[in-house]
């Protein structure tokens, strides 16, 4: 699969645009508006924009008007909450009313805050045995001599300063377009680059985690070639990326550094004399039956709504609890949107010591969080509070549905080589490219990212395939994602049909089929190490 030569302009498509809502009668049930997540919840979540005059029945038999228009996504009010009160979505505290809220109105920033209240910690206490599987589950893979199996086969041009980026970029380019058609097994040559490796000291935090992210990606079970390429006096010299790694007996490696090779262009002659070298044996390579336990699973989301919690989130989650059945590896990420909904968590982790890394790692995100001047309920994005989301609360109970139902078997730090099976979470930002960057460095053979507004992400090595959670953003931006959970709110398929067709196009896409994003080679740009630490 060689990847097209300077992105040609692919047939435009006619982009359907949001189906017309029909108009609504003067009084209507809730039902035929919003969904009520939880009996006792205080909000429901609007299905469709809901006009201010609008009467809604609510259950009991109560009515409600709503004095302002609802967009869809949003929250609408069910039961009088006063000011200083929890309000609850999923039956849980997602902020504390600012003003008193009437059956009704529209629950956004103008009158929810942040609840700091604590919560209670319980360890292991709802622990969970998953159904045993009516069969064992395959997919085609690469068998590597370490015994992992990969998904792809890619050529790795990894950098170890920002100074030597561009040259690596050079090489990468000299195999675009026909240059691989004679090589059909190596998916591609990709450049990671970066924009940093100096400055730092190398024994910092900043520089052992990038340090640690270039070597999870040099040994990762998609990279089928490696060159390191350096400049030659940098703080990280390229050698150390491969220092004491126990590289693959299988995998093709060459390091270069700029100023022993005689400058850009010696090097970029000599790092395509070195690919050119790795691509018949690469090329030989054949896809085999894997069992699906083999897989390495990411879990991301972003750009989310007021209905990631409700379909695409619950759907990828069914769809982790059955690779996890199968005896595969999930990974959770995003340690600002687990806040507030830690303690779901917690209740799953298979020990305390488990458990109490997780608050360890939330713990030190409050503190880097204050430092900075802010809180973690900064975290809702302009976009994400458009869609429907207000506080950190709310937007980690929907996030947390990723993981499913499955037991939290470990917590890693970023970037660290995830090497247990089960659901396993990792701390990284919540800023997308960083934290799939984290996650793909720490094994992930494919990801899964959800959206609500609509994500471009790609990651190489490692295939994405998108996920949107509204039937809206699919119709809009059909190009870009690869399959729609919106279906669950407008045609009422259950969760755990989208999520089983999720787990079939898992193993789809493990097993060589594109997803959009790579169709568009999409992913080498959006490698970007977590930057810590100061520079000198």
């Amino acid at each position: 699969m060689s990847t097209a030569p300077h992105h040609p302009l692919l047939p435009l498509a006619a982009t359907p645009s949001a189906a017309a809502e029909p108009p609504l009668p003067d009084v209507v049930d809730l039902a035929d508006v919003a969904l009520l997540l939880r009996p006792a919840d205080d909000v429901a979540v609007t299905t469709r924009q809901v006009p201010a005059g609008t009467t809604v029945r609510l259950p009991g038999g109560h009515e409600a008007t709503a004095r302002s228009t609802l967009p869809r996504g949003h929250k609408l009010a069910v039961r009088a909450v006063g000011a200083g009160t929890e309000v609850r979505k999923y039956g849980q505290s997602i902020g504390r009313a600012t003003r008193d809220v009437a059956p009704g109105d529209h629950v956004h920033t103008h009158n929810l805050g942040m609840d700091d209240g604590a919560r209670a910690h319980e360890f292991g206490t709802a622990r969970t045995t998953l159904p045993a599987p009516a069969a064992r589950r395959t997919f085609q893979g690469y068998r590597r001599s370490d015994g992992r199996w990969g998904t792809r086969n890619y050529v790795g041009i990894l950098t170890s300063v920002n100074c030597s980026a561009s040259t690596a970029r050079m090489i990468a380019d000299q195999f675009r377009g026909p240059v691989l058609d004679a090589h059909p097994h190596v998916d591609g040559v990709v450049a990671l680059t970066h924009d940093t490796g100096c400055g730092l000291v190398p024994t910092s935090e900043g520089a052992q985690v990038t340090l640690r992210t270039l070597r999870g990606y040099a040994s990762h079970a998609n990279m089928a070639g490696l060159l390191v390429v350096g400049l030659g006096c940098e703080m990280l010299p390229a050698e150390s990326v491969l220092d004491g790694l126990e590289l693959r007996d299988d995998l093709p490696v060459r390091t270069l550094t700029i100023q022993d090779t005689g400058g850009i262009r010696a090097t970029v002659r000599a790092g395509v004399a070195a690919i050119t070298a790795m691509l018949p044996e690469i090329d030989a390579l054949r896809r085999e039956e894997a069992p699906a336990s083999e897989l390495v699973l990411g879990l991301n989301c972003g750009g989310s709504d007021g209905f990631s919690g409700i379909t695409a989130n619950p759907a990828l989650g069914h769809a982790s609890d059955r690779l996890v059945a199968q005896g595969g590896t999930s990974i959770l990420a995003e340690t600002p949107e687990v806040f507030g909904a830690e303690h779901l968590l917690l209740r799953r982790a298979v020990s305390e010591e488990v458990g109490r890394r997780l608050l360890d790692r939330l713990d030190w995100w409050q503190g880097y969080a204050a430092a900075g001047g802010g809180t973690l309920d900064n975290n809702p994005s302009p976009g994400n509070k458009a869609g429907g989301l207000t506080t950190i609360l709310e937007k980690s109970l929907g996030a947390v549905a990723k993981a499913g139902t499955a037991d939290l078997v470990a917590v890693h730090e970023y970037a660290e080589p995830v090497t247990e099976r089960g659901m396993t979470f990792m701390d990284t930002p919540g800023y997308d490219p960083v934290s799939v960057t984290g996650i793909v460095a720490g094994g992930a053979t494919v990801v899964v990212f959800t959206t609500g507004r609509g994500s471009v992400l790609g990651c190489k090595p490692a295939p994405s395939i998108k996920v949107a959670t509204n039937s809206d953003t699919y119709r809009r931006m059909r190009e870009d994602m690869d399959l729609d959970a919106g279906r669950i709110v407008e045609t009422g398929l259950s969760v755990e049909e989208v999520g089983d067709e999720l787990f079939e196009k898992i193993l789809a896409v493990a097993s060589g089929e594109q997803t959009v994003s790579e169709e568009l080679d999409l992913g080498a740009d959006e490698f970007v190490p977590w930057q810590l630490g100061a520079v000198t």
